[in-house]
């Protein structure tokens, strides 16, 4: 079974990430199917925009697979490790892009709603950046794009706490556009995709070129995720870090030592 599967509905590239067992979550098979998916969105013009949603009703994204990381496996695309997490999050496009959030986005699930244009959720979706309380932090992007798309003191409460919020709170909040009953998602965000595609495609990806400043593909956060490279490898290597993820898995409490 594909972890990612893709359909092309229209001038609408549908992505799924199909690893409904793992609640989504992001390995390498995933980071290259949506990296090759989006290149391909690109390329095509027939393609005016990109939906991307989760497989089942429970998960939209759970963020990295922790048990490949635990074998020492990377969870980036093989050759396209810079197109970050999911093959997606540090990979822009000139088409629009649309998450689709069929149920709880955490960690790196929120940071693909960041990455996205544009994002609809589910009634009963939830988004936070739980990662503090693991001992790391948000280093796909989440980090650093919450405060530009949220207010920086709610933002800052969410990132410093961990602490997650519901889909009424985030649409409050102008971190998505619409919420919908769940099972609505896919297709009410095909419904806004379906309206961008009624607009002249070229303007349409020229407008978002100019507004989020993209130039040659790039956007301009080098800064900040250089920053956060060099955070991350630092965090990573902490007694925290690890009594974090001993303390998730057995279920109890951490114990911080702060070194």
């Amino acid at each position: 079974m594909s972890a990612v599967l893709v359909e092309q509905r229209e001038h609408v590239l549908v992505i799924v990430l199909n690893r409904p067992e793992a609640m989504n979550s992001v390995n390498a098979e995933v980071s290259t199917g949506v990296g090759e998916a989006l290149e391909r969105a690109e390329a095509d013009p027939q393609i005016r925009a990109v939906v991307l949603t989760g497989a089942g009703e429970r998960a939209f994204c759970a963020g990295a697979d922790l048990k490949a990381l635990s074998r020492g496996e990377s969870i980036l695309a093989p050759g396209h490790e810079d197109w970050n997490l999911a093959g997606y999050v540090r990979h822009p496009i000139s088409k629009p892009t649309i998450a689709a959030v069929n149920g709880f986005a955490l960690g790196g699930g929120t940071e693909l709603v960041l990455a996205s244009d544009l994002a609809v959720a589910a009634e009963t979706a939830t988004f936070g950046l739980p990662e503090v309380a693991r001992g790391l932090f948000a280093a796909a992007g989440g980090a650093f794009r919450l405060p530009e798309q949220l207010p920086r003191k709610v933002a800052m409460e969410m990132i410093l706490t961990g602490e997650p919020i519901t889909a009424a709170r985030a649409l409050e909040l102008g971190l998505i556009n619409r919420v919908v009953p769940a099972g609505g998602v896919l297709d009410a965000a095909l419904a806004l995709a379906g309206r961008i595609a009624e607009n002249a495609p070229l303007a349409v990806q020229a407008s978002k070129r100019v507004a989020l400043g993209m130039i040659d593909g790039k956007l301009a956060d080098d800064a900040a995720w250089d920053q956060t490279n060099r955070e991350i490898v630092g965090v990573a290597q902490t007694e925290d870090m690890r009594e974090g993820a001993m303390a998730f898995a057995q279920k109890r409490k951490p114990n911080w030592q702060a070194r």
